[in-house]
């Protein structure tokens, strides 16, 4: 199906399993390639952005066999044993995999060459070239972008990088630090956004037998280099930032069961259940399932520095809310699959919302309701998960170009928006 697709205004009712956590994901898949042997991880939905990271470790040399497990994928993955010189490597769309797979080629191949979307070419790399520049590595682009050819081999020590552009760069050297040789220490200039990002890598890598420490909480971070990773299972949980949209669901139009999310994660997104509440909201959990319930929300201020996934879902909720909100410190959405704050911006003012862009984030008077209309999503899936999350509080259907973007992370969302109780065209 391509053009515009209705979403229509529908009362929710209904439970679903969180899509697995793609950071999580991401992470076990290259630490399960980095270790000898055969591991497995469990439980992956095979979005665009993952398999572009299983495709990037074959690439190099690891072996990965799916297993149909119950609605998704296990990948049973045999460590890197040596693959091609200068491998080929797309990430399609994936940053994470662009970000994390850089150092980790660099690691364990002496190179490779990158290639990706345009989007994804423009999205800030200075941090590793300052590393690559100062280590005699080559880096060379295409005339307008990819491919990116990298080649030299990295060798360990201490990277100093700044905190405010993306934790992204600290997880890929931190993935790269067991196949190094020695000793290697992380030190962040600056104010650490996204720190819990960081946790979630440290935490993956404890999983697979290599511990790094944090020496100075989002300061320093240390990894010794008699370590290495070693083979196991990783079970990949439930995603706190994707959860956030069907949670709203709930909130707008009736109830949403989510299975799956664990309460103590390491995911920094799981602070999407205390906005909601602050926002009023109703949300409980029920042994191990968290509900969300229709609620009269209201404005409050909300800083995404720590957590700008989550700008789209709290933005949408603030559309609808009473009285006046703000959402500041999100001046890294500008450089997403979109520029995340113009186009939230535009796809909530086209259905009738008053949002008003700043540098950083958006202020935003709430009204009792959305009229409805056509929205685009910009080839951005959180966009498109936005505008059918809002759909429930808009008078007239969501007419949505782009809606397909949330292969990049979800494929089954228009089935688990559906098994809500939601409606479309299709």
């Amino acid at each position: 199906m391509s053009g515009a697709l209705a979403v229509l205004p529908s009362a929710i009712s209904g439970q679903l399993e969180a899509p697995p956590s793609k950071s999580s994901a991401h992470r076990a898949v290259i630490a399960a390639a980095l270790a000898p042997g055969q591991s497995t991880v469990a439980g992956l939905e095979l979005s665009e952005d993952i398999s572009a990271t299983l495709d990037a470790v074959r690439a190099l040399g690891a072996e990965v066999a799916l297993m149909p497990a119950g609605g998704r994928q296990d990948a049973v993955i045999t460590g890197i044993r040596g693959g091609a010189d200068m491998p080929h490597i797309d990430c399609r769309e994936s940053g994470s995999t662009l970000r994390f797979m850089l150092p980790v080629a660099l690691a364990v191949a002496g190179g490779a060459v990158f290639t990706g979307s345009a989007r994804l070419a423009q999205r800030p790399l200075e941090p590793y070239f300052d590393i690559f520049n100062r280590q005699g590595i080559m880096v060379a682009w295409g005339e307008s972008g990819f491919p990116l050819t990298v080649r030299g081999k990295l060798r360990p020590g201490e990277f100093m990088i700044p905190g405010n552009i993306s934790s992204q760069f600290i997880t890929g050297l931190m993935l790269a630090a067991p196949a190094l040789g020695g000793d290697t220490r992380i030190c962040v200039q600056g104010s650490l956004e996204s720190a819990d990002y960081v946790r979630i890598t440290t935490g993956v890598l404890e999983r697979f037998g290599v511990r790094a420490v944090e020496e100075e909480p989002g300061k320093r971070y240390f990894i010794a280099g008699d370590q290495s990773c070693r083979a196991c299972r990783y079970d990949v949980e439930g995603d706190w930032s994707q959860a956030a949209f069907p949670l709203l669901m709930g909130l707008l139009g009736g109830e949403a069961r989510i299975h799956g999310l664990y309460p103590d994660s390491r995911q920094g997104d799981r602070v999407i259940e205390s906005v909601f509440r602050e926002m009023g909201g109703d949300i409980r959990w029920e042994g191990d399932v968290l509900a969300s319930r229709r609620s009269r929300l209201r404005g409050i201020d909300a800083d995404v520095s720590q957590c700008p996934d989550l700008a789209p879902a709290i933005a949408a909720a603030l559309a609808v809310a009473g009285g006046a909100g703000r959402i500041t410190g999100g001046a890294r959405l500008r450089a997403k699959e979109s520029d995340r704050i113009r186009s939230v911006a535009a796809c909530l003012n086209s259905l009738g919302a008053d949002v008003t862009e700043t540098g950083d984030g958006m202020l935003i008077a709430g009204k009792p309701a959305l009229a409805g209309g056509s929205a685009d999503a910009c080839n951005d899936h959180r966009i498109a998960m936005m505008a059918a999350a809002v759909s429930p509080a808009c008078r007239a259907p969501v007419m949505l170009t782009g809606w397909q973007a949330v292969a990049k992370s979800w494929p089954g969302f228009w089935n688990d928006f559906i098994a809500l109780g939601g409606r479309t065209n299709g």
